[in-house]
């Protein structure tokens, strides 16, 4: 059975920072293309952060310079740190594994970011 599970969502004041972690068990996470998107309320869910599976990285305009998202392969683990928290990135994120040859993807179950003072 597959799961991807995240952690390291909560509540922060503005400028703060987090990072967020998506463990997976029963895939290789070398194999698939890993993404963190986002949902806000009243809002589509958004591509916030990606990273294929050679390295190359893909950034929301909105987050650039201020996320970063890295794979660690051995621990089948995706990162995302988020730093330079604005109010505007409360929201629920989501990890999500893509293995491009066969399209098969799975999702987590989201965590929390809420930044508020």
């Amino acid at each position: 059975q597959v799961q991807l599970v995240e952690s390291g969502g909560g509540l922060v004041q503005p400028g703060g920072s987090l990072r967020l972690s998506c463990a997976a068990s029963g895939i290789d996470f070398s194999l698939y293309v890993l993404d963190w998107y986002r949902r806000a309320p009243g809002n589509e869910r958004e591509l916030v952060a990606q990273i294929d599976n050679d390295g190359s990285l893909n950034y929301a305009d909105s987050v650039k310079g201020r996320f970063t998202i890295s794979r660690d392969n051995a621990k089948n683990t995706v990162y995302l740190q988020m730093n330079s928290l604005k109010p505007e990135d409360t929201a629920f994120y989501y990890c999500h594994a893509l293995k491009i040859t066969t399209g098969t993807d799975y999702w987590g179950q989201g965590t929390q970011v809420t930044v508020s003072s």
